[in-house]
């Protein structure tokens, strides 16, 4: 499905990864067990909401090469980024929307498997794609997590 996003803010902490060789799998895991084990969540100020997020940006050609990872939360200011975290703003426009549903993190591997093999067809941006990890994304079996996909 289509949308037409905002610009939006994020604070929270970030990673430099590589899919290659199952990398970003294993990096980007260590990043959530920072994210709640550092208690990033509560050092972040001027939060949105409490849904989470975790961003794909920075890419050095496309989901084969170097790419930035960061999980943070939506922020109404730049203004007071707390040590230790980083703070981005991301341009809107066109995505697509997808739902991993099903055990996490499994279900979410799957469904970028599948964009992986499907990019050429969704005519990917490479800009800045992410998942929103919101109130349905901790029901075991039954959970769903929204990814947003950047496409021309």
């Amino acid at each position: 499905m289509e949308q037409n996003l905002a610009d939006f803010k994020i604070i929270g902490i970030s990673i430099q990864t590589t899919n290659e060789g199952g990398q970003s799998t294993e990096d980007i895991g260590k990043l959530w067990g920072q994210f709640y084990s550092d208690g990033i969540s509560d050092k972040i100020p001027n939060k949105r909401s409490e849904e989470v997020y975790s961003i794909y940006t920075d890419y050095e050609t496309d989901h084969t090469g170097k790419i930035r990872a960061i999980i943070g939360q939506k922020v109404t200011s730049l203004d007071k980024i707390p040590d230790g975290l980083i703070g981005r703003e991301f341009k809107g426009g066109e995505y697509s929307k997808l739902v991993a549903k099903g055990e996490m993190p499994n279900a979410i591997v799957d469904l970028w498997k599948k964009v992986w093999k499907e990019g050429k067809e969704l005519k990917r941006r490479y800009t800045a794609d992410f998942e929103i990890y919101g109130a349905k994304s901790q029901n075991g079996a039954d959970s769903e997590v929204d990814v947003f996909i950047a496409t021309e």
